[in-house]
């Protein structure tokens, strides 16, 4: 089993076909799902699955509510980003996580690999999206 940082080639493909929108107003619900190392999550991956997903305290199945950043570029790239999402209080263990599209038939969008197993103990599990930059969003497009 195995978890991989990439877009999904589904997203990309559904990108094209207008079934995204990352506006901060008006655009669609995205979500982040927390998964063990038990999943398989990678470029083949098209929706939210259950299968692999991690489970604790103060963790509901299909994850947390993502907070959109409106898209914007820079140079020749166009990216989109998050806030930083916290499971508060919470007792898990996750190797990794994704982002999906709630909205929209719960599409995927990224997968994302920790590089090892991520813990809390009734403490605050928080992911912490890098800046909403041309080189550093979780999504960008050059």
């Amino acid at each position: 089993m195995a978890i991989t940082s990439t877009l999904t080639t589904s997203f990309k493909k559904e990108l094209l076909e207008a079934k995204h929108n990352f506006l901060a107003s008006g655009g669609n619900s995205f979500k982040l799902a927390l998964y063990t190392s038990s999943a398989t999550l990678g470029a083949a991956t098209t929706a939210f699955t259950t299968t692999g997903q991690a489970t604790g305290t103060n963790y509901t199945s299909g994850g947390a509510a993502l907070t959109n950043i409106n898209p914007t570029s820079s140079g020749t790239t166009g990216f989109t980003d998050f806030a930083d999402l916290t499971f508060g209080t919470a007792t898990i263990t996750a190797r990794g996580c994704m982002i999906y599209n709630d909205t929209n038939a719960d599409r995927s969008v990224a997968t994302i690999d920790f590089g090892g197993d991520k813990t809390s103990t009734a403490g605050d599990f928080t992911i912490v999206f890098p800046a909403a930059a041309a080189s550093t969003a979780i999504i960008r497009i050059a």
